[in-house]
């Protein structure tokens, strides 16, 4: 952790949403002049997407069917580490991208499924930003939580997660049902021992939960929209938070614990925004005092 050089970092599962939570935090950056430099959790995989496949079936042949982006052997998760250490101590380190899709290939010159090269974040900044899968991971030789000023969770309950990532990847990404089934069954065991204990180091966690029934994510027609669901909203540190403001100023929201409050689905964005911007203010303060 550096006050000098604040790191944020958004953690969650494939399908949680975290690309909609940075949207909002992009919203609380330029609304309040903060100069962001940001690194996506994608560009620290350690294949591209052919290399992958090779890595996957050599891992099937030894009995290993279970080899998953979700875990450290497919991740560059000691690099992560150094990069948030390097920019905590000089405000400075190096990103690249990896290209998903035809549109990105065509605003980084490279074909889908490969990676960029590396190359230094822009300087001068304010703070890192993190969006990806590892935001708080801790390995026996990686830990990137303890270099993390302020650290997220986007958690929805897991049906709704697989909804939206069943739906995600079939329209955007082109695989079939089955393939989605599969990626989620190879990931089960990486899922419960490297992304759901994330959700305890995180300072927030929301947490996305739908009012109608997804029982079976595979055969969804649609995504649960925000109207039709609630979000729990965790403090792992309540000390501080005005819950009394916050239920003034979301409407149809309560208290379910002393640590946690339940807000209409619509109303995350608004949420996100009441909470957030003090507690990016309060990081800036503290590196405007360090000079």
């Amino acid at each position: 952790m550096s006050a000098r050089h604040p790191i944020i970092s958004v953690t969650g599962s494939s399908g949680a949403g975290t690309t909609t939570v940075k949207h909002t935090f992009d919203q609380i950056f330029r609304r309040e002049g903060v100069t962001a430099a940001s690194i996506e959790g994608d560009a620290f995989h350690r294949y591209d997407r052919q290399s992958m496949k090779t890595a996957m079936a050599k891992a099937a042949e030894i009995g290993n069917n279970h080899f998953s982006h979700f875990g450290p052997e497919a991740n560059l998760l000691e690099e992560l580490a150094a990069i948030f250490a390097e920019y905590g101590a000089t405000g400075t380190g190096r990103t690249r991208h990896y290209i998903h899709d035809a549109k990105e290939a065509e605003l980084y010159g490279s074909p889908p499924g490969t990676f960029t090269d590396w190359e230094a974040l822009p300087a001068p900044t304010d703070l890192l930003f993190y969006e990806g899968l590892h935001g708080a991971v801790v390995t026996p030789t990686a830990d990137v939580a303890r270099h993390a000023d302020l650290k997220i969770g986007v958690v929805p309950v897991i049906n709704l997660e697989w909804t939206q990532k069943m739906h995600r990847d079939r329209s955007t990404r082109g695989h079939s049902t089955e393939a989605v089934q599969d990626a989620i069954l190879r990931r089960m065991p990486d899922y419960i021992n490297y992304i759901c204990p994330q959700f305890t180091e995180t300072d927030i966690n929301f947490q996305r939960v739908p009012m109608v029934d997804t029982s079976n994510p595979f055969i969804a027609r649609w995504i649960p929209s925000a109207d039709e669901s609630m979000v729990v909203i965790r403090f792992r540190d309540p000390h501080g938070i005005d819950f009394s403001y916050l239920l003034a100023m979301l409407h149809d929201s309560f208290m379910s614990r002393a640590n946690s409050i339940v807000i209409p689905g619509g109303k995350l964005d608004l949420a996100m925004q009441l909470i957030l911007t003090p507690m990016i203010l309060k990081l800036m303060e503290q590196k405007r005092r360090l000079g």
